[in-house]
């Protein structure tokens, strides 16, 4: 009984991200997410108290995603840098698992309810804040450059990461683990000493994969 409610769960919030991403969400109404799922009223209501609730649901898939795989890097990695890295790539690649919730979510976060928003800013916060917990640990064994303040280098690395979803495509010319490598790439190049640069330099991407462009094509020397 509970995989069949686990089912219509899932098939009801499935049905209702496609409906939100083509007419939006203050268009479409829970008989329209009823009727389009195959259940009842009673079916909806079983699992969502409202429209509100489950566009509140599709913010928390992802968030509580990133946040539990960024606790599990914090735990299980030895070193700053690399959970650092390990919470790049987790987070890169919640825009590939989750497209279309982030799409949704994003064009229509403007309609949640001011008491479910904050609901996600807890999390969000929980998350901005591990961040910054491991870059200042990482500054305090002398992994990162500590003349960049902690807290500046983690909304610096939500900011980049985070507008991935405005132009990642799943059929784009890099895939997910290329674009999280380049990020991690990007980020520990900033961060790290000089001498940890040494230490961590398996983060890098190979250079002699450097003079390509986007197309994989070489491009030529000036």
């Amino acid at each position: 009984m509970e995989v069949v409610n686990s089912q219509l769960k899932d098939r009801i919030l499935a049905t209702s991200l496609m409906l939100f991403e083509k007419h939006g969400f203050h268009s479409v109404t829970v008989k329209d997410i009823v009727e389009a799922s195959g259940t009842s009223k009673g079916g909806f209501y079983h699992h969502y108290r409202s429209k509100d609730d489950l566009l509140f649901s599709i913010h928390d898939t992802f968030i509580s995603y990133v946040l539990a795989k960024a606790k599990e890097a914090n735990l299980t990695c030895q070193t700053p840098a690399e959970k650092l890295a390990q919470i790049i790539h987790s987070f890169a690649k919640v825009f590939d698992m989750y497209q279309p919730h982030i799409s949704v979510f994003y064009q229509e976060s403007k309609y949640l309810k001011p008491e479910l928003d904050q609901l996600i800013k807890v999390k969000r916060d929980e998350y901005r804040l591990l961040i910054n917990e491991v870059i200042a640990s990482g500054q305090a064994t002398g992994e990162f450059r500590r003349e960049i303040p902690f807290d500046i280098s983690g909304m610096a690395i939500l900011g980049i990461v985070n507008w991935t979803s405005k132009w990642y495509q799943r059929n784009g010319e890099r895939s997910i683990d290329e674009i999280a490598d380049i990020f991690t790439d990007f980020i520990m190049h900033a961060l790290l000493t000089e001498k940890a640069k040494e230490t961590y330099s398996f983060y890098f991407l190979d250079k002699s994969k450097a003079l390509t462009n986007v197309k994989g094509r070489p491009t030529s020397r000036s």
